[in-house]
């Protein structure tokens, strides 16, 4: 099955893990809310368990958004979904979004919300690194899609149409070798050495080496969206408000972008005045409702 792209009116929004300005990140809740919204999409962030299963979570930790501690690289499935992945934001979940211990989503379960959203919606699915499995993570994602039905020459499974992101120029080299250009992005971070090496806490040396490994990771994903080897480009905002030219010249090769976080006002109406074709954000609904009366039919 193949999802014919729309020529949008306004840039496609895509709920940034879920609508979760509302609810916790990555939950259940979060995504039934996206969708909810009108998101056109979401976008998810994917980690390898033990056991070798695909899980939603940011971080490669448990502790900022879980009662547990640790990596998530060293829990089982069984393990993780005995955590509390939703208490953290404070806010009380609606029953007909699911029971707390429901909210922890591996990457089948968000694509069994996304086939019932109805209609056809789209999946961006960033593989994080550095991951202690390496490379594995991408074979194993590729592996779960094939058998959820996920036809390579189209991108899609059954209504949800599919993506694939990574800072990491690694991941995006060894997924072009199963996936068209088109449907890769390549994501890119404004990093400032001197800034990195403060905020790290680590050691002058620890830190520059870090800092340093981060910038050359930026300037090969530079090179990549220079040589046109991927066919998204996934700059952040900040690197959109510090690098017009480069973005400009990207634009300019018809380069197409999706561009994270988008949440202010300000920064909707910068990436429409650009001619951003994908926002993605924390908060879909109000994102869209700005982008409705912006476009002359909401005028």
């Amino acid at each position: 099955m193949t999802i014919e792209e729309p020529l949008p009116q306004r840039p496609l929004v895509f709920a940034h893990r879920g609508a979760s300005a509302a609810f916790a990140e990555h939950t259940r809740a979060a995504y039934l809310q996206a969708l909810a919204d009108g998101a056109d999409g979401v976008e998810c962030d994917v980690h390898l368990t033990r056991d070798q299963h695909v899980v939603l979570l940011h971080d490669a930790n448990l502790d900022r958004t879980s009662d547990g501690t640790g990596p998530v690289a060293e829990r089982t499935l069984r393990e993780l979904r005995h955590l509390d992945f939703s208490s953290w934001k404070g806010v009380r979940i609606p029953e007909a979004y699911g029971a707390r211990s429901a909210q922890f989503l591996t990457l089948p379960e968000l694509l069994d919300i996304l086939r019932g959203a109805g209609r056809p919606v789209r999946l961006a699915i960033e593989l994080k690194h550095p991951s202690p499995y390496q490379l594995k993570l991408e074979d194993r994602v590729l592996e779960l899609l094939r058998r959820e039905g996920w036809d390579p020459a189209g991108s899609t499974v059954d209504n949800v149409a599919v993506t694939f992101m990574s800072f990491s120029p690694d991941s995006v080299r060894h997924l072009l070798r199963s996936v068209p250009a088109q449907y890769i992005c390549q994501l890119v971070d404004d990093i400032n050495i001197h800034e990195i090496r403060g905020g790290l806490g680590l050691g002058p040396i620890t830190g520059g080496a870090i800092a340093n490994l981060m910038k050359a990771t930026q300037l090969e994903g530079e090179r990549i969206l220079d040589g046109r080897v991927a066919g998204l480009a996934g700059p952040g905002i900040d690197y959109v408000r510090g690098h017009p030219a480069t973005i400009k010249r990207w634009l300019a090769s018809c380069r197409r972008f999706r561009v994270w976080t988008v949440d202010s006002p300000e920064d909707v109406a910068l990436c429409q005045e650009l001619g951003i074709h994908e926002l993605t954000t924390n908060v879909p609904a109000r994102v869209l409702s700005q982008l409705q009366l912006a476009s002359p039919q909401g005028r």
